[in-house]
């Protein structure tokens, strides 16, 4: 195989965002399953690592869409129009649950009566308590976490498709 032109490849931030926030993601949802009993030290451990991973999922998030409006990422492979409409939505359905969710998850913390703890920065509250509320944001911050493990795994099989069966460079244009 030939190596890319840096036309045919995303930008190195582009690429940089684009597996730190995988890390993250895949760390927060590690944490969410290893957690603990209530009260426990493994508990409060993995929360604040989850906490934290989603946290860093929002902040470079937002950077990874500032980058994106400052640096366009290079031309989609030739491709069906079904095949790109549902590119495109499939990843403008993963810009959205970066966003929201962890802004679902620091809902559900400050709405539950917390502030979000961050072990080293501090913590914040966005907004006041309402226990109603909370357990609405929460179920569907769940929901959210539960549907995207699918978009998620759709999006992995899509880019090994691309990879060994259509044999194209979609997936190491991001790699």
């Amino acid at each position: 195989m030939q190596p890319l032109s840096p036309q045919e490849r995303f930008s190195r931030p582009a690429i940089l965002l684009h597996w730190a926030i995988f890390v993250l993601v895949a760390l927060a949802y590690l944490a969410i399953e290893m957690r603990g009993p209530k009260g426990s030290a493994s508990r409060i451990f993995w929360t604040a690592t989850h906490f934290w991973a989603g946290f860093s999922v929002l902040i470079l998030s937002i950077v990874r869409v500032a980058w994106r409006s400052y640096r366009s990422p290079p031309a989609p492979e030739a491709d069906l129009p079904i095949l790109q409409l549902l590119s495109k939505a499939s990843h403008l359905a993963l810009y959205i649950f970066i966003i929201a969710q962890p802004i679902l998850g620091i809902l559900t913390v400050n709405l539950g009566g917390h502030p979000v703890n961050l072990p080293g920065l501090g913590s914040f509250t966005v907004i006041g308590p309402d226990h109603d509320l909370a357990k609405t944001v929460k179920n569907i911050h769940e929901t959210l976490g539960n549907v995207f493990y699918w978009v998620i795994g759709l999006h992995a099989l899509a880019a090994l498709w691309h990879h060994f069966v259509k044999r194209d460079n979609t997936l190491r244009r991001i790699i």
